[in-house]
C-alpha cells in the first residue's frame, strides 16, 4: 500500500495524496510504522488496548474524565476506521462502571465536573445498541448537573469543595455532555445554561492584552493562587486552554445556526485560536505555560498541542477559521510526532503534564511528565482524528 501525505491543491487546501508519509517516527523500522494521522490514532488505540483491560483503565475503580477523554478519542477513531474492537472496548468500560439499573457503581464525586465528563460516552452506546440501560445511565449522570454548586455570578464550581472557583477545564468536563443531553432528551435549559457558562468563563478569565484565558478564577478572591484584586490565576496553563475551543465546538455541534448565540460562540472560538497562534513555537508545539516559552524551566507540552491542533483542524473544517490556519495545525502535529517513541509495537506518547491544580509559573513548570497517561493519549486521538477529518474533507 502506498503511503499518504498532505499537499496543496490549486485552491490552497491540503489534500491526501498517494505519495510519501507526512512524518516518520524514530523507529528503526519505519516501514511498519504509521504514516497518516488516522494510522497514528489506531496505533495509540491498539497500544492502550494491549496494556489495559477496559475495566482496568486508570484511575481503576473511578468514573473520571481520564477514562472519558481517552475513550472519546477511541470512539472518534472507531467512527473513522470502523474497527468494532474499539467500540467494544468503550462499551466494556462503561459496562464495568454501571449497574444494570443504570447507576454508577465505581467511585465518583457527585457534583464534581471531572466526574460528569465520561457520561458523553453513553450517547453513542444508546444510539448503536438501543439498550435502554444506557438511557438510565445518562439520566443518572445528568442528575449531577443541578447539584453542582453555583457561584454568585451563576457559573459552576469546578469542584464541590472549591468554593467560588471556576476553572477552564470545566467547560470540557460538563459542557459537551450537558449540550448533547439537552438536545437529545428535550432539556433545552441545559444548553442555554452551558452557553451562559462559556460566556461567563470568558468574561472572567480572558485577558484583553493577549486574548488568552487564565487557568481559573476565584470569585471569593481568597485562594492562595489568585490575584487578590481580580481573582485570576497567575498563568495561562496549556492544557486548560486546550479544553476550551474543543468544548465550545462540541457544544456548537448540538446547536443550529439560527440558535441564539451560535455566531457569537463561533466568534469566541476564532478569537481564542487566533490569539493562540501567536504563541506557537518554532518546533510546532505550544509550551506548558503558553506565553513564556523563552523563560527558564518551561517546556513544550504535548497534550495542549494536541488539543490546539484538534481545535484548529475542526475550526478550519467548520469554516470558523480560514484554510491558512491548517498550516499551524500541521506544524503542531508534526512537532508532536517528532517527539514520539516506540517500545516494540507500542506507541509512547510522552511530554504530557500530569493532572494539576492551579498555581504559579514554577508550580506548572515543575509538574511531572507522564507517558501514555489517559488524558495525554486522549488528546492525541482527538488531534489525529480531527486532522484526518479536515484533510479528507
Amino acid at each position: 500500500m502506498k503511503k499518504k501525505m498532505q499537499s496543496r491543491s490549486a485552491k490552497g487546501r491540503f489534500q491526501i495524496q498517494e505519495e510519501e508519509p507526512i512524518m516518520l517516527t524514530k523507529s528503526t523500522d519505519p516501514a511498519v510504522r504509521p504514516s497518516t494521522p488516522l494510522a497514528y490514532a489506531q496505533s495509540a488505540c491498539d497500544t492502550m488496548i494491549r496494556r489495559y483491560a477496559a475495566a482496568d483503565l486508570p484511575p481503576k475503580g473511578h468514573f473520571h474524565y481520564h477514562q472519558g477523554v481517552f475513550l472519546s478519542g477511541v470512539y472518534k477513531t472507531y467512527q473513522l476506521c470502523g474497527n468494532e474492537a474499539y467500540f467494544s472496548y468503550m462499551k466494556d468500560w462503561i459496562d464495568s462502571v454501571f449497574t444494570e439499573d443504570g447507576r454508577i457503581k465505581n467511585d465518583y464525586k457527585h457534583g464534581d465536573l471531572d466526574d460528569i465528563q465520561p457520561g458523553i460516552l453513553l450517547f453513542p452506546l444508546l444510539e448503536k445498541t438501543g439498550d435502554e440501560k444506557y438511557r438510565k445511565c445518562i439520566e443518572f449522570v445528568a442528575k449531577q448537573l443541578p447539584d453542582v454548586p453555583l457561584c454568585k455570578c451563576g457559573g459552576l464550581y469546578h469542584k464541590v469543595s472549591l468554593t467560588g472557583q471556576m476553572w477552564l477545564d470545566g467547560l470540557y468536563m460538563a459542557g459537551p455532555f450537558a449540550a448533547e443531553y439537552a438536545r437529545k432528551f428535550n432539556h433545552p435549559e441545559w444548553l442555554d445554561f452551558m452557553v451562559k457558562e462559556i460566556f461567563l468563563m470568558r468574561d472572567h478569565t480572558r485577558v484583553p492584552e493577549t486574548g488568552l484565558w487564565r487557568h481559573a478564577w476565584d470569585e471569593t478572591k481568597t485562594a492562595d493562587w489568585c490575584d487578590p484584586e481580580t481573582g485570576l490565576a497567575p498563568e495561562y496553563w496549556g492544557r486548560s486552554l486546550g479544553w476550551v475551543p474543543v468544548a465550545v465546538m462540541d457544544v456548537l455541534d448540538q446547536m443550529k445556526p439560527e440558535d441564539a448565540h451560535y455566531d457569537k460562540l463561533r466568534a469566541l472560538v476564532k478569537d481564542l485560536l487566533t490569539s493562540l497562534l501567536k504563541y506557537q513555537s518554532a518546533d510546532g508545539r505550544w509550551y506548558q505555560v503558553i506565553d513564556k516559552a523563552d523563560q527558564p524551566g518551561n517546556w513544550p507540552e504535548n497534550s495542549c498541542t494536541c488539543l490546539f491542533v484538534a481545535a484548529l483542524s475542526k475550526a478550519v473544517r467548520q469554516k470558523i477559521l480560514p484554510e491558512s490556519a491548517l498550516d499551524a495545525a500541521k506544524k503542531g502535529y508534526e512537532g508532536v510526532i517528532r517527539s514520539l517513541n516506540w517500545e516494540g509495537n507500542d506507541l509512547l506518547i510522552g511530554n504530557v503534564c500530569v493532572g494539576t491544580g492551579v498555581g504559579s509559573y514554577d508550580f506548572y513548570c515543575g509538574r511531572p511528565c507522564s507517558t501514555n497517561d489517559l488524558h495525554g493519549v486522549g488528546a492525541f486521538l482527538l488531534m489525529c482524528t480531527e486532522l484526518h477529518s479536515v484533510l479528507a474533507s
